[in-house]
């Protein structure tokens, strides 16, 4: 039975969240309540099946690690493949290897030791509810040696900038990989590649001094390999800015981008809380909201997102904001377009206006 093994390299992205990245890298940045990004792309996998997944990650990855501990609530902690979180490894005197092709050479034993013929290979940027095997059977029935999950969007926003874009025949078949703008297939930052083909493009390509994987393996050799591409058509969003970032979050407040995102089945997985409902106290008054576990309010709060154990004193208000867990918003204060990060204190009495283009930010653990 042909079956897939998981990559999320975490290498190359672009981290450009500011505030919410002083402590974390981007794959461990919360969403929508009680989610980190890279929550879609692990539960993706383990809901195609794929048994044993990879991390690549250098830097700030603490509480990625922290968040996704044994890898439990994936139901990855198990005995034969599982969760496997790989720091580069500089211990070879001989490795002449750089960039994401240092994680593959010093780690190669992952993919010699696993199971399967074929690797997913997914960032944590784009944000879908996918179903990988459809995807996996038109790989296999179009015998590619590489598959790019691509996606389109008729509507240019200002995160596609960074995108790639898919140039591909009427049979699927990638013709070139550019930034054209007015080209509306987007590049994923996902893709199927069989597992031979990928360890004899990291070879040649350390060969050769290089150290990007995608980009000098597979951008650069598209005559010389089939390379097809396979479209996905559901709910997704790209998350690679602060703009970005807000935008996605507050669209999730509309009920029908909600549903398509998380009440599809199988659903995206997250590590498990225990915290209990949230509480409504006598003054609470809560418009058009998504409120998480733990929860206590007492104040104003309209088009927002709270995180879990998030407390709001008798006469504040928070509109058109994100605050993340454990903050405490004191009596008085008006919040608008603001994205506060975990266990924020904002003391009595005191206004923050960002604007929906440029949300206000405060980093985690500041007190206002």
């Amino acid at each position: 039975m042909n079956t897939m093994m998981g990559l999320i390299n975490l290498e190359h992205e672009h981290h450009f969240f500011h505030e919410l990245t002083y402590f974390r890298n981007g794959a461990s940045v919360p969403f929508v309540g009680r989610y980190r990004l890279i929550d879609f792309a692990l539960s993706n996998m383990v809901n195609s099946n794929i048994e044993e997944v990879a991390i690549f990650t250098r830097n700030k990855y603490r509480s990625l690690m922290d968040h996704l501990g044994t890898g439990e609530s994936w139901e990855l902690d198990r005995r034969n493949g599982g969760l496997f979180i790989l720091p580069p490894d500089w211990n070879d005197p001989s490795d002449i290897s750089k960039g994401d092709l240092q994680f593959f050479h010093n780690n190669r034993d992952y993919f010699d030791r696993g199971k399967s013929s074929y690797v997913l290979v997914s960032g944590s940027q784009f944000v879908a509810n996918m179903d990988y095997k459809d995807a996996f059977a038109y790989h296999l029935e179009r015998k590619a040696d590489v598959t790019l999950i691509s996606t389109r969007f008729e509507n240019e926003l200002p995160e596609h900038e960074l995108c790639l874009r898919i140039e591909a025949d009427d049979l699927g078949r990638v013709k070139n990989i550019t930034n054209v703008r007015s080209n509306p297939l987007l590049y994923t930052g996902i893709y199927i590649v069989n597992k031979d083909v990928l360890m004899a493009l990291v070879d040649h390509c350390i060969a050769h001094h290089q150290d990007y994987f995608f980009i000098n393996g597979i951008k650069e050799n598209l005559s010389k390999l089939k390379v097809q591409s396979y479209e996905y058509k559901g709910y997704s969003a790209f998350i690679n800015s602060i703009e970005s970032f807000y935008r996605h979050n507050m669209n999730l407040l509309n009920e029908e981008n909600y549903r398509a995102l998380f009440y599809k089945k199988p659903f995206v997985r997250t590590k498990v809380g225990s915290s209990p409902p949230a509480t409504y106290l006598s003054s609470a008054n809560v418009k058009r909201s998504l409120l998480a576990n733990g929860c206590v309010i007492d104040g104003n709060v309209e088009g927002s997102i709270l995180f879990r154990g998030v407390t709001i004193k008798e006469g504040a208000t928070i509109k058109d904001s994100i605050i993340m867990q454990r903050c405490t918003i004191e009596p008085g204060v008006y919040l608008e377009n603001v994205i506060l990060d975990k266990d924020v204190h904002v003391k009595a009495n005191q206004r923050f206006i960002g604007s929906k283009d440029k949300p206000y930010v405060v980093a985690k653990r500041k007190e206002m």
